[in-house]
């Protein structure tokens, strides 16, 4: 049974991993030239496609990983390590610019109504990092009514997520380029330690320590 304390970190890890502020100034860019209506719409679609494919992921995550005969102690250790890296671009402020940079490609090359599904929900809102915290948390929460507690925080994550979208004008306007930057490198240091413990976790299950 998943405790307060599991539930917490679940929902932190996947806060700070989808990192839903930072989306805000990409989610701009990407729909330059809309209406509201059009916005909300785009923002809707890709927060419901995102949860989708991190739903999946938190309940056949593990599966797939006992079928490739990889243990969930050696995804911990390289899901720990990718959302390690994630943090460094956090705190280096290397993502905001590649987040930028996917979003820019791919209004030339898709259709303006195909970009909820990308770049918006894959991969910039369940991205590798998102994803790989979601298998990991699944791997510690491995009962039925724990699988389905990981949703509902991913539900509820998500509706943070298309909230943030929603405002993302005046949420860009209020923070500004420095509130940004502090927002993101704060974020990522949590991050960082997070990903720490879920390397430290993954050698002690993997050499049963």
């Amino acid at each position: 049974m998943a405790t307060p304390d599991m539930l917490v970190n679940a929902l932190t890890t996947m806060l700070v991993t989808l990192d839903p502020p930072g989306l805000a100034p990409v989610f701009l860019g990407l729909t330059v030239g809309m209406t509201a209506v059009q916005r909300r719409q785009v923002a809707f679609r890709g927060s419901l496609i995102a949860f989708g494919i991190l739903a999946v992921f938190a309940l056949f995550g593990s599966s797939v990983l006992g079928l490739l005969g990889i243990s969930i102690g050696a995804f911990r250790i390289a899901g720990g390590l990718l959302l390690f890296w994630i943090s460094f671009e956090m705190v280096f402020e290397r993502r905001q610019e590649r987040k930028e940079k996917t979003s820019q490609a791919a209004i030339t090359i898709d259709h303006i109504h195909n970009i909820a599904v990308f770049p918006l929900a894959l991969p910039l809102i369940a991205g590798p990092g998102a994803i790989s915290a979601t298998v990991l948390l699944s791997g510690t929460l491995p009962g039925a009514l724990d699988r389905a507690l990981l949703i509902g925080v991913i539900a509820l994550i998500m509706l943070l997520v298309y909230a943030t979208l929603l405002i993302a004008e005046r949420l860009d306007r209020f923070l500004g380029v420095t509130g940004r930057a502090i927002l993101t490198r704060l974020l990522g240091v949590i991050l960082a330690a997070l990903s720490v413990q879920f390397v430290v976790d993954g050698v002690r299950s993997a050499f049963n320590l």
